[in-house]
């Protein structure tokens, strides 16, 4: 099976994604945190540098239960660039 290579949007999602994982972790370890979440750390590191930038859903609502963040939260700040308020708040343009 060959894999389409992602855009640098999808890029930038996943890096922003593991910026807000680790932010959450604060200073729980990996180690735990994977754990908790029953991944492996390697995964949870991925996850965190942007390595995986489209995990697995599971992988992520396991985390978001284990870091106590909402998917919606996630999903919210990680379609949008950093600099753009999240959808609904002023500024936006879209109709939701």
């Amino acid at each position: 099976m060959v894999r389409v290579p992602l855009s640098s949007d999808e890029m930038d999602r996943g890096r922003r994604l593991g910026a807000m994982i680790r932010a959450a972790r604060g200073p729980e370890s990996m180690n735990r945190t994977a754990e908790k979440a029953g991944i492996s750390v390697e995964t949870l590191r991925k996850i965190e540098t942007g390595r995986i930038p489209t995990p697995a859903f599971f992988t992520i609502a396991a985390l978001a239960g284990v870091l106590d963040i909402s998917l919606d939260r996630l999903a919210l700040h990680t379609d949008t660039a950093p600099d753009d308020p999240p959808h609904g708040e002023p500024g936006r343009t879209d109709a939701s």
